[in-house]
């Protein structure tokens, strides 16, 4: 059940259990935030929230069309009358992962969809989200890449990097336009993570960044009031 103190948690890509939108919201309902999840997936963010409910945490789930401007912008109005003190924190965990091959032998729409999957439903959540995050004077976390930092070389990986690049961009240009206004903007940049995918392909013994170093540090990230336009790498 919420309190009138509660602080809230808006995350993207809260989608199939084992997956890194899941953690982040279990992460953030474990310290006691309401969190309101989105996914494009409705049965998915559906069967997380009853989770979550279950074991007493407050928990909205929200299916929308990450994609889709004018979708997300019906969403924040709904949400707006539920949340009177804005939100804490935004954590922008959706996105996708495709190998685009050598740049001269690439598909152009593998680079369209991955803009699209990672880059584009970053910055419409932002912006459909600001208002309330601005009210709640919060903390915006932005997932990148370690193919997108620059002392990496990404060969076959183009459209990915391209795509968490501009990912960057977006953090360190809301952490700039929004300072005041008090809201804060930051962005993880992990290797390979431990996710329930991730392990059916690679094995358990695959080198990987463990979720509980995610989820500890986009919260770190998110309730640290002095930290803005960084950029954290995880293994």
């Amino acid at each position: 059940m919420s309190t009138p103190n509660q602080q809230t948690a808006i995350i993207t890509g809260v989608g199939r259990a084992g997956q890194v939108g899941a953690a982040v919201a279990s992460a953030f309902a474990e310290r006691g935030w309401r969190v309101v999840m989105l996914d494009r997936t409705g049965r998915n963010v559906t069967a997380r929230a009853e989770e979550l409910r279950s074991a007493g945490h407050d928990a909205i789930p929200v299916a929308c069309d990450l994609t889709d401007a004018a979708a997300l912008a019906r969403v924040a109005d709904e949400l707006a009358p539920q949340l009177p003190t804005g939100a804490g924190a935004l954590i922008n965990v959706a996105g996708g992962f495709a190998p685009s091959g050598p740049v001269g032998d690439s598909d152009p729409t593998v680079l369209q969809q991955q803009v699209a999957l990672n880059l584009t439903t970053a910055y419409l959540a932002t912006r459909a989200f600001l208002p309330l995050v601005r009210v709640g004077r919060g903390g915006i976390v932005y997932f990148a890449s370690i193919a997108a930092l620059p002392e990496r070389a990404t060969p076959n990986l183009l459209a990915y990097a391209v795509a968490k690049g501009g990912v960057l961009t977006l953090m360190r240009t809301v952490a700039v336009e929004e300072a005041g206004h008090g809201v804060r903007a930051n962005a993880v940049a992990p290797n390979t993570i431990r996710t329930a995918d991730n392990v059916a392909e690679a094995g358990a013994d695959a080198r990987y960044v463990e979720l509980s170093t995610v989820t500890d540090t986009v919260v770190w990230l998110a309730t640290q009031r002095g930290v803005t336009g960084q950029v954290v790498r995880l293994g």
